[in-house]
């Protein structure tokens, strides 16, 4: 789009150097606020709002009244303003870039950050804000350059902040897999900790090593999801698909944190299209693409088997896809995946079949036997979103569209098969036990192409249907704000907005230099290397870890006393007493004093300190608390 469209050549140079003026007096109202003392936070903000305000002050005043009459005044303030609060809340995670990752200058680095600002500002106006103002002759031309730009901003927008957001313990759990490369692991398939030690091995042991695959894996789901739209509709449709797969939780989370559901995600979205273009397409071929993806998925995974069922079922109920039933391409390709899944066949041979088992015991539930349908679909909503939620919900009843020809039944039933069977299962299992939040998040990529198609629908709509497509504006705009609000708070906060309680599970690497205090003062009074224990299966043992830059810590997890410690109780099975200091941390102070089942763990403590708790600061802000106790040596199990 260009401006020479909108608006006369003489406003447009009017808004050019108002942009100018406006980054002038963002870099001056910075520059004073730092040497005020008001600190980094403080002045990147405060000085972007000042400059964002003289900027639409002027940009107002500019338009001439016939372009620019009442009834748009408040969307014009109203979209300019998103476009603003997003762009700040970029910036401030391209500043951290620059000043804590790159350890640029403070002074060079404003200067830069302030012309990207205003250029993403400036297209942030051209995609969203200036459309108002220009009768376009097919809604599909503005909602397509709206759409680049936020498949755009969110791709950007993970890249910039996932190299500086500490990582959760899940992360860090799965990079102490990396250390200890195997064939697999008792709670997961080894890709997690491949994809790891190669990023680590790429990168370095930091967050854009561990991430990089989480990354990678989410431009592949893109890549696959898009070409699986195109077939089953168009292009458009394709488009719209990738703007979903941006601005749904489940997939911005996945594409962002290194954890088993990446690769998973991304195998799951290869297998449905290569079982698209084997069981609709009927093309011979695709087998082989099923083959592979499916059995990478395996091992990412073992939730990718459900689409072995769903396959199943749409070959019986399809007359068409029942000859595949006669031919041997569909077995072939079951045992290519078979094949590719031998490692973890090997290693459960090797260990018991321990993990086979435990998730055998994870596929009834959480183990508290408890009825969950209700928290099933409210972990939906998170996944989806309300919009997403009723819209995949419509989707299903109604398949997208009423057409009676037989591409349209194959399609509805491709769709229908692949979302309901998977979800059918986590239905009856909720029933009995609770589910992990997110383990029904990749079901709902099949879904997602039918949803992209109904969005872009205008003509005979339902009255459903149209209230479903007057909720993704908001919806469209409060994702990204959220994810981008979240990211900016995790990574430098907001002035005068606390961190909650419930981030106690977080920000380990200031939580690891106290720790690493700890040990060294313990180590001097002692003259022993002390035992570090994470008071957890095994998220504080591998924060500790991963975060541990000074001289090691010897770190091991609950299992010591008697608790499950997942992979922990493989690596270090069993501890003999010891006369070495031992260092109990604890997320919570009683976690120092019992076990999960109130059983007393003090009695194989000897000589333990009191319980001591150290508030975690960063700059001068509370970040969390942190237990800890000292015993003189450990009496065994």
């Amino acid at each position: 789009m260009h401006l020479n469209n909108v608006l006369p050549s003489n406003i447009i140079w009017r808004l050019w150097f108002i942009g100018l003026l406006a980054a002038a007096v963002d870099a001056g109202s910075f520059l004073l606020l730092m040497h005020s003392e008001a600190g980094l936070l403080l002045a990147h903000i405060t000085s972007f709002l000042i400059a964002a305000a003289i900027n639409y002050s002027f940009f107002s005043k500019c338009l001439p009244q016939p372009v620019h009459p009442n009834s748009l005044r408040w969307q014009l303030f109203s979209r300019y303003w998103i476009v603003s609060i997003l762009v700040l809340l970029m910036r401030g995670g391209l500043l951290a870039l620059l000043l804590n990752v790159w350890h640029i200058s403070l002074t060079l680095a404003i200067f830069p950050v302030i012309v990207i600002t205003a250029a993403m500002s400036y297209m942030g106006l051209v995609f969203y804000v200036f459309p108002l103002l220009q009768k376009l002759p097919s809604p599909a031309i503005g909602w397509r350059e709206a759409t680049i730009g936020i498949i755009v901003f969110t791709i950007l927008l993970r890249l910039i902040y996932l190299v500086q957001a500490q990582l959760i313990p899940d992360e860090a759990y799965y990079w102490v897999y990396a250390q200890h490369m195997d064939l697999s692991f008792f709670d997961h398939p080894p890709m997690v900790a491949w994809l790891i030690w190669l990023g680590t091995a790429l990168f370095g042991d930091n967050e854009l090593g561990v991430r990089i695959s989480a990354f990678i894996c989410s431009l592949i789901t893109m890549g696959y999801l898009y070409a699986l739209a195109c077939n089953l509709y168009d292009k458009s449709t394709g488009l719209r698909t990738l703007l979903l797969l941006a601005i749904l939780p489940f997939s911005f989370a996945t594409g962002m944190l290194m954890t088993a559901d990446a690769p998973l995600i991304a195998a799951w979205a290869a297998t449905l299209y290569y079982m698209e273009r084997a069981l609709i397409a009927g093309h011979s071929s695709a087998w082989l693409g099923m083959g592979i993806s499916f059995g990478l998925g395996l091992l990412s995974k073992y939730t990718i088997g459900l689409l072995s069922i769903a396959a199943l079922l749409f070959v019986i109920l399809d007359p068409i896809a029942r000859h595949w039933m006669r031919r041997p391409h569909p077995y072939l390709a079951a045992m290519l995946a078979l094949l590719l899944f031998t490692p973890v066949i090997i290693w459960n041979a090797e260990h018991n079949w321990a993990s086979f088992l435990f998730q055998g015991r994870r596929l009834e539930g959480a183990g508290d036997d408890q009825f969950s349908v209700h928290l099933l679909f409210l972990n939906i909503l998170v996944l989806l979103t309300p919009a997403g939620f009723l819209a995949a919900a419509w989707a299903l009843i109604t398949g997208g569209n009423h057409d009676s020809d037989q591409s349209a039944q194959r399609r509805r039933l491709f769709m229908r098969v692949f979302t309901g069977t998977p979800f059918a299962v986590f239905f009856v299992l909720s029933v009995f036990d609770s589910m992990r939040f997110h383990w029904t998040a990749p079901l709902w990529l099949a879904v997602l192409p039918t949803i992209a198609w109904m969005m872009g629908q205008t003509h005979r709509l339902s009255s459903i249907t149209s209230r479903l497509q007057a909720a993704w504006n908001p919806t469209i705009a409060t994702s990204m704000i959220a994810y981008a609000f979240i990211l900016h708070y995790v990574v430098l906060g907001f002035p005068g907005i606390p961190y909650p309680d419930f981030m106690k599970r977080y920000f380990w690497r200031e939580t690891t230099i106290e720790i690493e205090k700890i040990v060294q003062n313990t180590q001097q009074q002692t003259g022993q290397k002390p035992l570090v224990v994470g008071m957890s299966k095994w998220p504080i043992a591998s924060s500790l870890s991963f975060y541990n830059r000074k001289e090691p810590m010897d770190i091991r997890s609950r299992n010591m006393f008697g608790d499950s410690g997942a992979m922990y109780q493989f690596w270090y099975p069993s501890e003999p007493p010891t006369t070495r200091p031992i260092i109990l941390v604890g997320i919570e102070k009683d976690h120092l004093e019992q076990g999960r089942w109130g059983n007393d763990i003090t009695h194989m403590l000897d000589r333990p300190a009191p319980i001591q708790s150290h508030l975690i600061m960063r700059e001068d802000k509370p970040l969390r608390w942190v237990y800890y106790r000292v015993a003189q040596g450990y009496r065994g199990n």
